[in-house]
This record gives C-alpha cells, structure tokens and sequence, in this order.
C-alpha cells in the first residue's frame, strides 16, 4: 500500500437498532471500557501507510470534530468531514470526491477486522475490492451477506455461502464514475451489488478478528469480551539509541542508522503479537535544534521503513518540553518527559495492555526511572539485546 492512500472510515449512522444500549451516542463512540470503538479502529489502522484519515460525520457531527478534528494518531492526521443532510452510505461518498486524489481504503465504523493491510495485493483490475470474512453472527445482516469469491478473486452473490461484507473495501479513484445519479444511495445495496452483477468487484477472504457491532447481541459481546480480546503486552522502546545510532539530535533522514539486531528483535516481538511504542523525549525541538516538521520527516521515514519490513509501530509518543526551551511554549517541567512517565502511561490510558508481561528497553538511567514508574521490565540495550529479550519472553 502506497502513502498516498487515504483511509475513509464512515462514522455517520444513528445506530437505530443498538440505540437503546448506546444512549443516545453515535456507534463509533460507544464506549468499550475506556476507550471508544472509533479508538480501537484508529490505533489497529494507523499502524500502516496511511496518508490520513478522513471521517465522514453525520449524526453528531460536533461530537466527532471535538474528540478528532485535526488530530495526529501514529505521525497520521484525521480530519472531520460532515455529513448536512442524510445521504445514505453510499451519497457520503461524494464528499470525498474532490479530496481523495488516489486509490482510498473505506470501511464502516462499527466494524473491527484485524487484516494486515500491507500485505494484500493492490494491483487490481476492477475498481471495488471487498474484504470478505465468514458469516456466524449476522445472518439476518441484508447487506451483503451471501458472498463467494471464485478463483479469479471475482466476487459473486451467493445464498450457498457463508462469506459476507466485512464493511471494508479497497476503491480505486474510478468507482466514483458508477455512481448512481442521485444524492442519497446505499453503497452496499445499490452501488456494490450493482457492480457484482457487472462483474467488476475482486475480493479476498480473510481469518483475523472480527467485530460489527450494528446489532444488541454483537454490542454485547463486544463490551464483555473485547478487552479481553485485544489486550497484549507491550514492547516501549526509546528511540535514539536503541532504534537508531545517536549522533546527537538525530533528526535527518541521510543520518538514520539501525542499531545492531533492531530490526531481528522487533519481528521476533511483532511474531510474539507484542504491540510496539515508541516513547522518545526531543528537547532537540526546544533546544531549536531542529523542527518539528523535520523530526515528522525523520519519524515518518523511520515508521514506513519497518512497514516495508513487515514490523509495524502501533503508537508513538514523544515530548517536545524542556525547561531550558528557547522557544516558550515549551518551556517546563513535564512528567511527560523521561524520567517522568506519563508518555507511558498515556499509552495504557488509550490501549489494552498486559502490564504484566510489558517491558521497555532504553540506554539511559531517565529510560529505567520511567519504566520503574510504571512498574514494567526493563532491559537497558545492548549488543546482546536480542538474547535477553529472548529469555524475557515466553
């Protein structure tokens, strides 16, 4: 998947058949413990090369622009855009018309699917691809719920089987060229079918978790089980130094180095289905050693240069503070900055995680303190890290 790529989450529904167990919220917002289900999304899919994240709003827009407008989630930006008047799943659509330049990846925001995105062909032929998954829950779901691929990855309706929508999809720029000449349509019901009949939507079927939550029984579940589901250890990394070689203020691509075994010991975590963060202090900022804009660069850089190895950073968090900044606003003492620990536990505050079994590996004694803090392991790098994590993890 290119970086050019958008990814379009439609988050507009009123949720009228669960709106008696969300209380009057938006589905995407339900609340899973502490965290809403639009944040579970969010940090399963900003882990890929996404150029940003688009949301498109309708009922309670405001809400969604409060809690997303314009915010960054793993170095990916998220914009709102709303929705005025109704205009079904498919009519949304037009309001990205003119934004999304390229290829775009859609899916539905009551709907989590664990698929790695970076390894499905794109080189395409038609110009809708649907994620298909098997159908055990939703069987009175109408929307696409009797699928079958063929072995040319074609997909055709099918009362035989027992693959549905999963409610994510890979469009090419063209498919706003089928679009019926209405404003209000469903993409499911009338656009997609449509084009399965004319034979011009590919598929594939994938294994990973799944979760509609468009229904009582499946909320339900959802909210008993899903933290359960979802909660992994943690492997928190302090970059410069551990990622990379320090030359002092790493900030330029031209200068970015692996450290020895990096890359070895994070596919061996990502195998042990261990989520990975970042947690990095960058007085460098402050100090105006460098911009903000060029530590982006540099970061990016670093994210997609493991996607292109097939590890995958799940979060990032950084801290700009220091309080002999030259540039005022971030001027203080802040927890956030190592030794403090609340870039870590701003991490468990937004994610499941078995504190447990987590650990961290830094360089420095500020890397210990906080792990100590936030009582997680921690193993102080060396060139034999790759054995003592090996010891560390069952």
């Amino acid at each position: 998947m290119k970086r050019k790529t958008s990814l379009v989450i439609l988050v507009g529904g009123k949720g009228s058949r669960i709106s008696k167990y969300s209380k009057g919220v938006p589905k995407p917002l339900t609340k899973f413990n502490k965290v809403t289900f639009l944040d579970l999304l969010l940090n399963y899919y900003c882990k890929f090369e996404f150029k940003e994240v688009i949301l498109l709003s309708g009922y309670k827009s405001h809400l969604f622009r409060k809690k997303y407008h314009n915010k960054i989630k793993n170095l990916i930006r998220i914009r709102v855009l709303e929705e005025l008047n109704p205009l079904g799943t498919g009519g949304a659509l037009r309001n990205i018309k003119q934004i999304v330049k390229n290829d775009f990846v859609l899916m539905n925001g009551d709907s989590y699917f664990e698929i790695n995105l970076n390894e499905i062909n794109y080189k395409l032929d038609k110009p809708a691809h649907i994620f298909l998954v098997k159908n055990k829950n939703y069987k009175s779901n109408q929307k696409l719920s009797n699928l079958n691929c063929d072995k040319k990855n074609l997909i055709h309706l099918s009362k035989k089987n027992n693959y549905m929508n999963s409610g994510i999809y890979y469009f090419k720029k063209e498919i706003f060229n089928f679009f019926p000449n209405k404003k209000n349509f469903s993409l499911e019901n009338e656009l997609l079918e449509n084009l399965i009949n004319k034979k011009k939507v590919s598929g594939t079927i994938q294994k990973g978790f799944f979760l509609d939550i468009g229904t009582p029984q499946n909320l339900k579940f959802g909210k008993k089980n899903i933290q359960k589901i979802l909660n992994k250890p943690a492997l928190f990394l302090d970059r410069d130094g551990v990622i990379n070689i320090d030359k002092g203020y790493t900030h330029k691509i031209k200068d970015f180095k692996l450290m020895h075994n990096i890359l070895k010991i994070l596919k061996y975590i990502n195998k042990k289905k261990f989520n990975i963060f970042i947690v990095t202090n960058q007085s460098g900022i402050a100090k105006k050693k460098f911009t903000i804009n060029e530590f982006y660069k540099f970061q990016n850089y670093l994210k997609n240069y493991f996607i292109k190895h097939n590890v995958y950073i799940n979060d990032l968090r950084y801290c700009f503070f220091h309080p002999n900044s030259k540039i005022q606003k971030f001027k203080k003492r802040s927890n956030f900055r190592k030794p403090g620990n609340l870039m870590i536990e701003s991490l468990f505050r937004e994610w499941f995680i078995d504190r447990k079994n987590s650990l961290m590996i830094g360089d420095k004694k500020k890397d210990f303190i906080a792990a100590k803090k936030s009582k997680i392991k921690f193993i102080y790098y060396s060139k034999n890290l790759f054995y003592e994590i090996k010891s560390k993890i069952k």
